[in-house]
């Protein structure tokens, strides 16, 4: 954003909005407003004028405009109750119409929807992952089977069941 050379003093002010049609932090809150601060001194806060804003379509308590709660039950039930969410949806109809724009949401939801898969998948061999540990740390605690054994019925290495015995020994010590 800002030209070799430039002040960092110029760059402008950056707002960050996600838009949750469920309560992240489950306190109620129609808007969450982050910025960043130290963590050592919460008196200071970083200069660079970013900000991020959780708007919470469910929340229940806050200040919020008229605009924005119409926004939230354009979102939520997609009611058109002012001349603020009229325009919205207007805009969504003109852009739905506009198949430049629609093949590139379809793109974008297309590559979202191969992340989700992704991390789905590795989810799931993490899980397995966790599981093998949790079956051969059982096995290990049992005492009534050898290495080999453990590592043939759980498919890890030696050196992975011999980690685990070195922290299950740990733990017992602490």
């Amino acid at each position: 954003m800002l030209q070799n050379s430039q002040e960092y003093d110029l760059l402008p002010p950056t707002y960050v909005i996600f838009i949750c049609v469920f309560d992240f932090f489950a306190k109620g809150n129609y808007v969450y407003t982050f910025k960043k601060r130290c963590l050592e001194d919460l008196e200071l806060e970083l200069p660079d004028e970013a900000t991020t804003i959780i708007l919470n379509t469910h929340g229940t308590h806050g200040n919020i405009s008229k605009d924005i709660k119409s926004f939230y039950d354009y979102v939520n039930n997609h009611v058109i109750n002012s001349d603020f969410t009229k325009q919205i949806d207007d805009e969504i109809s003109y852009l739905k119409l506009d198949t430049k724009v629609r093949r590139e949401f379809m793109l974008l939801e297309a590559r979202l929807l191969d992340e989700r898969r992704e991390g789905k998948a590795e989810g799931r061999i993490e899980g397995k992952a966790e599981e093998k540990n949790a079956i051969a740390t059982l096995m290990l605690a049992k005492g009534c089977y050898s290495l080999q054994e453990i590592s043939e019925l759980t498919k890890l290495s030696i050196e992975d069941i011999e980690k685990l015995e070195k922290e299950m020994h740990a733990t017992e010590q602490s």
